[in-house]
């Protein structure tokens, strides 16, 4: 059985900035959450923050800006 490794640092700029574009095109959170799953991430909610996973095999890749969501 494989464990994903917590990855609590920023994200990779190139995925924040598909992130934030696909939010700019949505006009609500779950339409958001459906458009980045087309890209293969999803987002994970752990207490205040949220943390943004890739689908695929469900590893973190990083913590999501305040403002973003």
């Amino acid at each position: 059985m494989a464990h994903a490794m917590i990855h609590t640092g920023a994200l990779d700029l190139a995925v924040l900035e598909v992130l934030t574009a696909e939010r700019k095109k949505a006009l609500s959170a779950r339409e958001w959450k459906f458009r980045i799953a087309g890209f293969g991430y999803g987002i994970k909610e752990e207490g205040e923050q949220r943390i943004v996973t890739q689908l695929r095999n469900g590893s973190e890749l990083g913590v999501l800006p305040a403002g973003i969501c």
